[in-house]
């Protein structure tokens, strides 16, 4: 089993029904409410969910007016001023670009948190670009890529925000080596069990320029904190469950 591939899509439903669901009413908000029933506080994070789905566009605030205008026009049942139905190919363009967009102002950003991170004590930067430092060395021998592995790990974007972690969860995870992002496999190969280390994977060794779901953007740099539990051969490994919860943040390799 293999970190979860966040798939990257919007979806219809957030260029219309979502949409038509976000309570917009500035009267509405004007002043904090003192306390919310069960059912405001569900209607309240409906506009929370809906916010989520727009944080893609990285809106500027006379951009979001707009937004706003065609809310309150489906809600209020005006007049709507465009054939949504023409419109959503124009939706899943604009987020292509947007996300492409915030994906290349990061990469500067990472490029500089890896050159920072091969300077930290203990870093040791590959002939590949990523960044490798031992946290526990562990004893045995190092898993080969064909073996499989079993670990914990905690996935994180250069500004320290999580974005996946099996410690979370609970679950450790097991996988066949060389299914999963280079960076994985090269830094999973430096390991021994019972270790613990971190990576520092450029973009080019673990999402591309494609990214993966909402927070993983293109060209994103990504930093791993790993600890190897247990290697196995192919052979006798047991077969990891098919709806092991994080088949989606490491996808398989292309």
């Amino acid at each position: 089993m293999k970190p979860t591939a966040l798939s990257y899509r919007i979806s219809r439903t957030t260029g219309a029904a979502a949409f038509a669901l976000l309570l917009i009413s500035t009267t509405l908000y004007a002043a904090e409410p003192k306390a919310m029933t069960e059912e405001q506080k569900t209607l309240y994070a409906i506009g929370l969910s809906v916010s989520r789905s727009l944080t893609v566009f990285d809106l500027t605030t006379t951009e979001f007016e707009y937004v706003k205008r065609g809310l309150t026009d489906a809600q209020t049942g005006k007049k709507i001023s465009v054939d949504l139905t023409q419109y959503n190919a124009k939706i899943q363009e604009l987020a292509k670009a947007r996300r492409k967009a915030s994906g290349e102002k990061q990469a500067g950003a990472g490029r500089k948190f890896l050159e920072k991170a091969a300077k930290e004590k203990g870093a040791v930067k590959t002939a590949s670009g990523m960044v490798y430092t031992v946290v526990n060395e562990g004893k045995g021998e190092s898993p080969k890529a064909d073996d499989i592995v079993k670990v914990n790990y905690r996935g994180t974007l250069i500004d320290g925000k999580e974005f996946d972690s099996s410690y979370k969860r609970g679950n450790p995870l097991e996988f066949k080596l060389s299914n999963v992002i280079k960076c994985w496999v090269e830094g999973i190969q430096l390991m021994k069990p019972g270790g613990k280390a971190t990576f520092v994977c450029p973009a080019d060794l673990a999402y591309g320029e494609s990214g993966a779901g909402e927070f993983i953007l293109p060209g994103a740099t990504l930093k791993f904190e790993v600890e190897l539990l247990d290697v196995k051969h192919e052979a006798d490994a047991i077969k990891p469950a098919v709806d092991a919860p994080a088949k989606a943040v490491v996808p398989a390799k292309k």
